[in-house]
């Protein structure tokens, strides 16, 4: 096989991310960017003809070129091309301009190497990089205190988790002799399972898990573009670490039972969060964390394929959250206020729910019978999003509802099974091949799976019966704490010192 061309796109980036740091030159950031971008499709183009490969370097580090890499190359240069092009026209007027790009360009080469990284200790370095350069992204406005705040937020816990990864590639050193990602994973039963709860830890500090997540609500104070960049790529680096070493952490079932219970209770908070929110923004940085919540929880699950599609979508839909977030802001003041919405009652919501579940399970066992058979963690997973769904159902079964608005919302609960099933399918055919099964159930794994259903069945009536409740005092009580992220994140400004840190 050819040189991979993948393995070029970060030397352009950086090349290009030295050369912005001496002359302002907008235009050459974005063709560094889409250079990049082309050179990973060639990648792909050589991945799909002449298969994977691998490019070994000093020390043991070594770059490979493989299906879960190149898709997240593509991810990372499409989303980074944007961005660029993007901040050419947001930060015109910025004395910044140029170091902010070259910041940008810089960062998003720590990034190609991390999702093209052949080991481990190469992944961390690139993750050690990137957390060095974003502190400086996030502190293009330093003379204000709050930037000054997240940054120093920002770099305490990105620096844990890299110190998190770091003992992990020791451990995993000491074992096996070597922290390749082809090696740990034929050798997973040889390493201690210390070394996969490190990696937890390290992939939640890096994603805003629960109750460390304030740094990831508070980095809008850097430009929307670095925002955008931060949400739609970087914080998703926890999730791909645990990915890349999929097989080591499924080893462990302590790992995978932590991964379920901090996710999924990282998703439920966030989610209940955003909610309350009434800056745009705010509520996008809350969502991050629902999402990154609700990643950890499929990883938990086994669910390695779906994790690698989340990552995607999420990606994607976060990216143009952001740069079109002041957009949809004057969208909505030019719209008219909408009239009173149908209030379901209890009864609607238990038949909403009720026909949610048995759409579900009618598409379920369709596919089923098609030969696309879905593990008890894929079925669980699945049924959670339908209960999300069902709180339009109800709205659309509510006695002063039109029965237009019934045949949409059971229409949307059919797409979104049908959606569920043929997404998850795709998922298993561009990366089954390269990551484990699903483990088999036993008795903690099925204790998990119900508590999770348990949970977010809860929360999906309580949302769905709100409106029956919202008038109690009780419930404005709790949605004022809710606002304020049940006060968390004050606390750990106070632990870090960030209050201090935002006053010299």
């Amino acid at each position: 096989m050819l040189f991979p061309l993948s393995f070029l796109a970060p030397p352009l980036l950086l090349a290009a991310s030295l050369i912005l740091r001496r002359k302002s030159a907008p235009a050459l950031a974005e063709a560094a960017a889409l250079g990049a971008l082309a050179l990973m499709a060639g990648g792909l183009v050589q991945l799909i003809l002449s298969g994977p490969a691998r490019l070994d370097l000093a020390a043991g580090l070594s770059l490979r070129l493989d299906t879960v890499g190149v898709t997240m190359g593509l991810l990372v240069g499409f989303v980074g091309w944007v961005v660029v092009r993007y901040s050419r026209t947001y930060l015109r007027a910025e004395a910044g301009q140029a170091a902010a790009l070259a910041g940008i360009l810089a960062c998003l080469a720590a990034v190609m190497v991390i999702v093209q990284a052949g080991s481990l200790i190469l992944m961390t370095a690139g993750f050690a990089a990137a957390g060095l350069i974003l502190r400086q992204l996030l502190l293009f406005r330093a003379e204000r205190p709050a930037a000054r705040r997240a940054a120093a937020k920002f770099a305490r816990v990105w620096a844990a988790g890299d110190l998190a990864a770091l003992a992990a590639c020791a451990v995993i050193w000491r074992a096996i002799g070597t922290t390749d990602l082809g090696a740990i994973a034929a050798r997973a039963d040889q390493v201690p399972a210390i070394a996969a709860a490190l990696l937890v830890l390290a992939a939640a500090l890096k994603t805003a898990a629960f109750p460390l997540h304030g740094w990831l609500t508070e980095v809008m104070e850097a430009p929307t573009p670095v925002s955008a960049l931060l949400h739609a790529g970087i914080v998703n680096g926890g999730g791909l670490l645990l990915i890349r070493t999929a097989d080591l952490v499924q080893a462990s079932p302590a790992a995978m039972a932590a991964l379920v219970m901090l996710g999924g209770f990282t998703a439920l908070f966030g989610a209940a969060v955003m909610l309350t929110q009434s800056a745009v923004k705010t509520a996008l940085a809350w969502s991050t964390v629902a999402q990154m919540g609700f990643l950890l929880l499929q990883c938990g699950l086994g669910l390695w394929a779906l994790a690698m599609l989340h990552i995607v979508a999420h990606s994607l839909y976060k990216a143009h959250a952001f740069l079109s977030s002041g957009q949809a802001v004057e969208d909505v003041a030019r719209n008219r206020r909408p009239g009173p919405v149908a209030v379901p009652g209890a009864w609607a919501v238990a038949r909403a729910f009720g026909l949610a579940l048995l759409i579900y399970a009618g598409v379920a066992l369709v596919f089923q019978q098609l030969g696309a058979p879905k593990s008890a963690q894929g079925l669980a997973l699945g049924a959670i999003l339908i209960l999300g769904v069902a709180y339009l159902i109800a709205q659309g079964l509510a006695d002063a509802a039109p029965v237009a608005l019934t045949r949409r919302t059971g229409l949307a609960s059919l797409a979104s099974a049908v959606g569920y099933f043929g997404f998850h399918l795709g998922a298993a055919l561009a990366w089954g091949g390269q990551l484990p099964q699903p483990p088999v159930p036993g008795a903690l794994e099925w204790a998990l799976i119900m508590l999770t259903l348990a949970s977010f069945g809860l929360v999906a009536v309580a949302q769905a019966l709100f409106p029956l409740w919202a008038w109690h005092p009780a419930a404005a009580a709790l949605r004022v704490h809710l606002a304020n992220g049940l006060y968390l994140n004050a606390l750990f400004d106070r632990l870090a010192g960030g209050f201090r840190t935002a006053r010299s």
